[in-house]
């Protein structure tokens, strides 16, 4: 059997009501022949949602399908073990020109038992922010069952939800339970939990794709909100000068960002996972024993976690996303 090597993906492109333009004057993405884009999913692997290799003798095959011909080559023995043949994290960008709804996620337990399928718990890296754009991210204050919904009855919602500018760079960690909205203007990165479950509070009285209201879900939602007024929700860091700096370590995965402008040596032996690498800004080359692969701005890729010891070579200062499990 032929040696893993990093492996790039085709984007699948989504429509959404909100959805703007972005992707394609950052990135250089061509959703065409939608109008706007909402979401760009970059690397997924489960639903009916299965990316597809668009580099090296796999092009063309499916990530599920590796996954269950190279397992813990692919994902690392740990992960493996925990998650069988299910990926599992989603990458995605999303751009918005307009709000989303006001939205919140089961934790695994709700979500297992309900849909059978995983929780999600998920962070935001900033990529851009129109001026004043800004982030819902949980109550300005302790609230209960009957406060929610009040509120939610008399159109009085954001009354009660914590809000605050966003800018470039900006990362914020949101748990399953807390209940957010991203604003108008605003494009990000989105790594996550591999699923797609949201239960909808408010949509801002606007219809759907199909001219009708869409679903909301505040029977299901009631029961896995987290009450409690939230805290600062943006990530305090200070970007290291060609090395990392950790964004989030949680139980579902760790993420943290690498800054460099020039070539820098990294060794995943005692990780024991898949490792993604999302380029944020500039453009880089990964070498490893066996070969070498480029990596453009917007572009994400899958280091199997066979593959220990690489070398990364900037070819303009870059910045980059780097995630695995543990």
């Amino acid at each position: 059997m032929q040696k893993l090597y990093p492996l790039k993906f085709q984007p699948v492109f989504k429509d959404k009501v909100w959805g703007g333009t972005r992707l394609k004057t950052l990135f250089g993405k061509d959703f065409s022949p939608l109008a706007n884009c909402g979401e760009s999913w970059e690397l997924a692997a489960f639903g009916s949602e299965d990316s597809v290799i668009s580099n090296g003798f796999l092009k063309g095959n499916e990530l599920s399908e590796l996954l269950e011909v190279y397992m813990g080559e692919l994902v690392g023995e740990n992960v493996f073990n925990q998650h069988g043949n299910e990926f599992p994290l989603l990458v995605k960008f999303i751009d918005t020109s307009d709000y989303l709804s006001v939205q919140v996620h089961p934790d695994d337990e709700v979500a297992r038992s309900l849909h059978n399928s995983n929780g999600k718990t998920e962070m935001w890296y900033i990529l851009d922010a129109q001026p004043g754009a800004e982030i819902i991210s949980g109550f300005n204050k302790d609230v209960d069952h009957e406060v929610l919904l009040k509120h939610v009855e008399n159109n009085t919602l954001r009354e009660i939800m914590l809000a605050k500018p966003v800018k470039p760079g900006d990362v914020l960690f949101l748990p399953a339970g807390r209940v957010h909205a991203i604003g108008a203007g605003i494009t990000l990165c989105e790594i996550q939990q591999a699923s797609d479950i949201t239960y909808r509070l408010y949509d801002w009285d606007r219809p759907g794709m199909d001219g009708k209201p869409r679903e909301l879900h505040l029977e299901q939602a009631l029961k896995v909100i987290d009450y409690k007024k939230a805290r600062e929700f943006t990530v305090n860091y200070t970007p290291a000068t060609n090395g990392s700096v950790n964004l989030v370590r949680d139980k579902h995965f760790t993420t943290n960002l690498l800054t460099f402008e020039r070539k820098i040596e990294t060794d995943y032996y005692l990780v024991d996972s898949f490792v993604l690498l999302v380029c944020i800004d500039g453009a880089f080359e990964i070498q490893y024993q066996g070969g070498n692969e480029s990596i453009a701005k917007g572009e994400v890729v899958l280091l199997p976690a066979e593959i220990h010891q690489l070398s990364y070579i900037p070819k303009e200062p870059c910045r980059v996303l780097e995630t695995y499990i543990g």
